[in-house]
């Protein structure tokens, strides 16, 4: 998901050593004082900061068991980076993070337009960023360095759009819209290409996501006669984009991505939304056997139930202790060694099994489907057994 407009930026130099040793003392830890910190790089203020606040809260909630655990002898910390979602903010907050000598890894960018930014500027300094949430296809074919995806890319996302729509009775034509972002065109791409392989009637279109009035949009829509639209993009534009479709009289299958699947899509556009289907590489924590009691420790912490994207950020953040823990044994953890821990390791996460291949890609494909009922995101299953693959 999650990929704002890439900006090309040139690349300045970072500075300091590629290998920075953590030795900081807060005061609170073990093993003589010994600081390790955790970074989360997304946007904790600015539009999209329900899904910021979903991935930081999972890993606030790992570094917090450990250090209540008793099972380390070094301290760890929380260390926030606020890109703001955008691509225009990702160098100051890598930077910060890169400039904290005792941040030792990085959850995120949770954004791809933010993540293109930010990943040379990790790999110059030999810092892991281990994205939960960063879907672009491209961002594993540019050698940053040290960037790892931990989520199915918008290959599969894509795909699994597309299979669902297929394996439908009564969709034979499909409207695809992107936002004209690069998580937008990314995603529509696929869709495109996999529903035209199925044999179905497709329209694509591109509607900014910055467009005032939608109302040309949803004519355009009700006026293909399209059994189903995909909307690619995220849930700021698609909430005022659904509740014109709504006035429409649009009354055709909807379905959007992981950049929409979040509750203020209802908050924002209310029943106009229901019935439509969000799919997501992530599952819900709150109705998977494997992460129930997850959930249940998260809502005690945080007061909410844990959202897109939490579970999965609270497995990254424990891989990364669980290889900082092996390196502190061994007699110190820097940065390049930990980056190199990881993109090695196989760690068997709550929501899944996390290994990456020689490109930092996650090896594992699996989407699963959402839909909005009673006002409510509900959990409907994997894609690949709803449609009987």
């Amino acid at each position: 998901m999650l990929n704002k407009s890439i900006a090309r930026f040139a690349i300045p130099v970072v500075a300091g050593a590629l290998v920075l040793t953590a030795c900081g003392d807060d005061g609170g830890g073990g093993g003589g004082g010994t600081t390790y910190k955790i970074a989360y790089q997304g946007p904790l203020s600015g539009q999209n900061v329900g899904l910021g606040e979903n991935m930081q809260n999972g890993i606030q909630l790992a570094i917090n068991e450990a250090n209540e655990s008793g099972d380390y002898d070094f301290e760890l910390e929380y260390f926030a980076a606020d890109d703001q979602g955008s691509e225009t903010q990702a160098t100051a907050a890598a930077q910060s993070a890169i400039d904290d000598t005792d941040v030792m890894a990085v959850v995120g960018p949770a954004f791809s337009g933010p993540t293109n930014v930010s990943a040379p500027l990790y790999g110059q300094a030999g810092l892991a960023a281990v994205s939960t949430s960063a879907t672009n296809p491209t961002l594993t074919e540019q050698d940053f360095g040290t960037f790892l995806r931990a989520v199915p890319n918008d290959n599969a996302q894509g795909a699994a759009m597309a299979d669902f729509l297929a394996g439908t009775d009564g969709v034979e034509s499909v409207v695809v819209i992107d936002d004209v972002s690069p998580y937008g065109e990314g995603l529509a791409d696929v869709a495109e290409a996999d529903l035209n392989d199925a044999g179905l009637s497709v329209t694509r279109q591109s509607v900014p996501a910055d467009t005032v009035d939608y109302g040309n949009a949803a004519r355009s829509v009700v006026e293909s006669g399209a059994d189903a639209l995909i909307y690619a993009g995220y849930y700021e534009a698609l909430a005022p984009f659904a509740t014109r479709l709504s006035e429409a009289g649009y009354d055709g299958i909807v379905i959007s991505g992981d950049g929409s699947n979040d509750d203020e899509l209802i908050n924002l556009a209310g029943g106009a939304v229901e019935g439509y289907y969000l799919t997501c590489p992530c599952t819900d924590a709150t109705q998977e056997e494997g992460t129930q009691a997850f959930a249940e420790r998260y809502e005690a912490e945080f007061g909410v139930a844990p959202g897109t994207y939490s579970a999965e950020s609270y497995d990254a953040a424990n891989m990364i202790i669980e290889q900082i823990d092996a390196l502190h044994a061994e007699g110190g953890v820097d940065r390049q060694s930990l980056y190199e821990a990881l993109a090695g390791a196989e760690y068997e996460g709550l929501t899944k099994s996390f290994s990456f291949d020689e490109n930092g890609e996650f090896t594992q494909q699996a989407i699963f489907m959402y839909q909005v009922q009673d006002e409510a995101i509900g959990y409907v299953g994997a894609v690949e057994e709803l449609v009987g693959g």
